[in-house]
């Protein structure tokens, strides 16, 4: 068999490959000894609905000792069935990629790009944090420079950000996060408890000390910060409280406050740098200074207390979150990988098609 021919062979054989799904689509994740961020618990997530829906898709990780270190607070967080999702690690050596391969790599490591750019398989960027994209890549290079013109983002807002930034040169699918129902309404009377949730932990301190020096009679009001909870204590503390806070200026999307909202608790929040479509001026009280957030709450507090907190703001609550249902989601990425599957056997088809014409055309030449 010469070299044409076993090019036409192995092209006809991905092409059998992806229209059969038997390939690989491999989720980077970074090892590290915490509990989940949402952005971990996304591509937990989207390796589920795929594997769901019957493609072979992966966690890929650095080290083996992820599976010791790392997957406990995943079953922890995300439960059995995302422990038990299939998990490949690149030092044992037994990951082989191929040309029918599908590599998703998250926008902070651009090292990974530049290191996977010989690979054959089709690399994607899965950008949810815009305020990451530069913190890795070298001043001057694009994605593009990587031989990279897929990304897959969380908003609308990421996605317009992202053409900005690189002069429209990618192909930027949209895939929203979904609240499933482990975040529920609770049964019984919400409790005094304020839950608070700031990317920089000063903020936290700053905000329920402001709080109690400002209104010592509210002090047997309780604060409770949201960091390192299992899914299902995070989801009841939202449940069981009166009113949350979120400041997190470089938020992506912003789960706990849709968390917060499916939960029935109010949200007064910072507006962040990048702001979302559903930060609407009736489904909480939005702010641009988190130093007035203290008396927002003191107030919403003693409105609460004397059972007359604004109802419009429940009701649009309640609509806002219709629109990060799991089967919206699932929907979403079915489609959109379905797509990028099917454009990959049409590269394929192509590049089969001119090999084949050439093939023809220096036989006709001999």
């Amino acid at each position: 068999m010469d070299k044409v021919e076993e090019i036409l062979k192995n092209l006809n054989e991905g092409i059998e490959k992806l229209e059969n799904k038997d390939f690989a689509i491999y989720f980077f994740v970074i090892d590290s000894e915490t509990s989940p961020i949402a952005s971990i618990s996304y591509i937990y997530e989207q390796v589920k609905i795929l594997t769901e829906a019957c493609y072979n898709a992966k966690i890929l990780h650095e080290k083996n000792s992820y599976r010791e270190r790392q997957l406990p607070f995943i079953k922890d967080w995300l439960g059995e069935e995302y422990f038990n999702l299939p998990h490949s690690s690149i030092e044992d050596k037994s990951v082989n990629v191929n040309a029918t391969d599908f590599i998703v790599i998250p926008e902070l490591f651009a090292n990974v790009m530049e290191q996977t750019v010989r690979l054959p398989a089709k690399r994607i960027v899965l950008c949810q944090s815009y305020d990451y994209i530069t913190e890795t890549l070298q001043a001057g290079k694009s994605w593009s420079d990587y031989n990279i013109t897929n990304c897959i983002t969380t908003t609308e807002q990421q996605k317009e950000h992202i053409q900005n930034l690189f002069l429209k040169k990618l192909e930027i699918d949209v895939i929203p996060v979904s609240i499933d129902d482990t975040f529920q309404k609770p049964t019984k009377p919400k409790s005094p408890i304020i839950t608070i949730l700031t990317r920089d932990q000063r903020d936290t301190v700053k905000i329920f000390k402001s709080f109690y020096l400002k209104y010592p009679h509210l002090k047997w009001v309780t604060f409770r910060d949201m960091r390192g909870m299992t899914k299902k204590v995070f989801a009841k503390a939202l449940s069981e409280s009166c009113v949350s806070v979120w400041v997190d200026d470089i938020a992506g999307c912003g789960t706990f406050p849709l968390e917060s909202m499916k939960s029935g608790t109010a949200v007064i929040g910072k507006i962040p740098n990048l702001m979302n479509n559903w930060i609407g001026d009736k489904n909480g009280i939005w702010v641009d200074n988190v130093n007035v957030i203290p008396d927002l709450l003191a107030k919403f507090v003693q409105a609460w207390l004397e059972d007359s907190p604004p109802d419009e703001i429940y009701e649009n609550m309640d609509e806002t979150v219709k629109n990060f249902t799991t089967e919206k989601q699932k929907e979403k990425t079915e489609e959109v990988y379905g797509r990028l599957v099917n454009e990959r056997i049409e590269e394929f088809k192509s590049t089969l098609e001119k090999y084949k014409n050439n093939n023809v055309e220096e036989k006709v030449n001999q």
